[in-house]
């Protein structure tokens, strides 16, 4: 049995993930992180899923969280990770990282971290937009280099960053496939009459925020005659919480590495 901390337990995820660890047999519910004075402090968690009790109660004290958990995971905001890494280090606890809006210094900060603790790193815990990814990486190698490709997202209102990190890591995967560099060739958004004809090796991005859309990601490849489109819809959160309690259960025979998704699935 998996012992397994939830941070960020009264967030639409945190909720997710504690539904997730109580419906896995193979794992424990034993803590639940949220802010300082917050006021779901001493709730029983069971009540934030409108369930029976669980016998565990939110508290705002991370290291009665280490104290009690082998494996945490987290989808809250980059202050909040970044802070409780060396707190990971210190108690040589795993974490799962759902996060997303992260630096390019702070994934650095991630990296080194990995070095002393096993650490799952995926902007998407879902078994199907990994599939997705991997299913980019074929369409991306066969018809790259004579499509005009754009990465499509819709997400609920109330994200804060865009382009999300699933679409992000699905240029990403596409860029590396045909030798680009994203940073180079992404473009987020278009606006205005004198842009001029589109590059061939541009990745485009368009972001929608708008009421409560859980989550759609499409990879458009437009070539000359025809186009095709990968495209994973989530119609609810259950399966990006199952998929981080499987990747901590996953973590238990590591003892450092930085991971993500892929890896946890073997694809």
């Amino acid at each position: 049995m998996i012992r397994i901390a939830v941070i960020g337990a009264g967030g639409r995820m945190g909720r997710e993930v504690i539904k997730a660890i109580l419906n896995e047999q193979q794992s424990l519910l034993t803590a639940a992180l949220c802010r300082k004075n917050d006021t779901l402090l001493g709730i029983d968690t069971g009540k934030l899923i409108n369930g029976t009790k669980t016998g565990v109660t939110v508290t705002d004290n991370p290291e009665k969280v280490m104290q009690s958990a082998d494996a945490l995971i987290d989808f809250t905001t980059p202050q909040t990770t970044l802070s409780l890494l060396p707190l990971c280090q210190q108690y040589n606890k795993g974490i799962v990282i759902g996060t997303t809006g992260f630096s390019v210094e702070e994934k650095q900060t991630i990296q080194v971290a990995a070095k002393s603790i096993p650490i799952v790193f995926a902007p998407n815990m879902s078994t199907g937009v990994n599939l997705m990814f991997k299913l980019l990486q074929v369409a991306a190698k066969t018809l790259g280099k004579h499509s005009d490709i754009e990465i499509i997202e819709k997400h609920h209102r109330n994200k804060q960053d865009a382009p999300s990190g699933t679409a992000l890591k699905m240029g990403e995967i596409i860029a590396d496939v045909l030798n680009r560099s994203l940073n180079q060739h992404a473009v987020y958004g278009r606006h205005g009459t004198k842009q001029g004809i589109r590059p061939r090796e541009t990745i485009g991005f368009s972001s929608i925020r708008a009421g409560d859309i859980v989550g759609e990601h499409t990879a458009l490849f437009a070539g000359e005659g025809e186009q095709i489109e990968i495209t994973h819809t989530s119609s609810s959160r259950n399966h990006y919480a199952a998929g981080a309690v499987q990747a901590a259960l996953w973590l238990a025979n590591k003892t450092s590495g930085l991971y993500d998704m892929m890896d946890v699935l073997d694809l």
